[in-house]
């Protein structure tokens, strides 16, 4: 193998790593953060609900998305999920 073709494979295996890492990174990003529109939207799958409000409180050194449902029965329910900061 020449210089030539040495130096077209290295760039090919660092460009392949590289991009790698930047889908490992954008994947694990979305996974770190859920927004109050997500954590609503999964309270009331998850409950089977209607949204009557939602919104995110500071709790000592945490926040929490504060989500109130009515359910199907009439209930009305609060869910509290915490924040998974980004």
């Amino acid at each position: 193998m020449g210089i030539f073709d040495e130096g077209v494979a290295m760039r090919n295996r660092l460009t392949t790593a590289l991009l790698a890492a930047c889908i490992a990174l954008a994947a694990s990003a979305a996974a770190w953060g859920q927004t109050l529109d997500e954590a609503a939207r999964q309270a009331a799958r998850q409950h089977d609900a209607k949204v009557l409000s939602a919104h995110t409180v500071q709790e000592g050194d945490r926040r929490v998305h504060v989500i109130k449902l009515l359910t199907k029965d009439g209930v009305v329910k609060v869910v509290r999920i915490p924040v998974r900061e980004r």
